[in-house]
């Protein structure tokens, strides 16, 4: 079987990591020091967002007198302390989707987490030489959901967007993958607060389980065959 798709981005955050809930702890506890009360409608607000968007909406939120870049630095910090806490891990079945899926494909990785996140992630994990590229939207002009951080991410590995599956969890993702030409496979987290919207979902091509879901349907879609469940 034939297919147009060439290759496949990946998301980090809630698809290759669990590592949603920290940054929801680490958005309200800044929030919290300031005397604000961070809530789930803030955090689908920013998910997916770059790291000076969503410093900048945590500045004027909690309306403190440091400046954008302190308070983005300040969130990072704590997000690279939990991951060399191994509070940062990855999600059951997302090595072998990615080792399965590089096997046949190039990959690259369209995170809006910051890069020295990303790339401490991907290395402490032994992920980082399985990716073609990796793009952080704070390398872009705009995070998700405008399409950039996909689109960059296609460019590297020089496809089309039209060319890339994705796979997203959050609204915002779902929508920047679907704006830049991209099949997307939706894993969504079932959480509450976190499953993605109606709407977003609408946009994804397939929607999957779980990562070995993922792993089986990204491989029908680039026509290769899947390979069989152990019994």
């Amino acid at each position: 079987m034939s297919s147009r798709l060439h290759a496949v981005v990946f998301d980090l955050d809630g698809v290759l990591v669990e590592s949603d809930h920290l940054w929801e702890e680490m958005w309200s506890g800044y929030a919290a020091r300031h005397g604000v009360e961070w809530g789930s409608e803030d955090t689908k607000t920013v998910q997916g967002m770059s790291s000076r968007e969503w410093a900048d909406y945590l500045n004027r939120m909690s309306r403190t007198r440091e400046s954008v870049a302190d308070t983005g630095r300040t969130v990072v910090d704590g997000m690279v302390a939990a991951f060399e806490q191994e509070r940062v891990g990855l999600l059951p079945g997302a090595r072998e989707t990615v080792e399965a899926v590089s096997a046949e494909v190039p990959i690259a990785l369209a995170s809006s987490a910051p890069r020295r996140l990303i790339d401490a992630v991907l290395r402490g994990h032994g992920l980082a030489d399985r990716f073609t590229a990796t793009v952080s939207s704070e390398e872009v002009e705009r995070g998700k959901p405008s399409p950039d951080v996909y689109l960059e991410a296609a460019a590297r590995i020089r496809r089309h967007g039209t060319e890339c599956a994705a796979v997203e969890d959050s609204s915002n993702g779902i929508r920047a993958a679907h704006a830049a030409g991209m099949a997307v496979v939706a894993l969504p987290n079932p959480a509450p607060g976190y499953r993605p919207a109606p709407d977003a979902l609408a946009l994804a091509a397939e929607e999957a389980r779980d990562l070995a879901d993922v792993r089986e349907r990204l491989l029908r879609l680039l026509g290769r065959p899947a390979p069989q469940r152990s019994s």
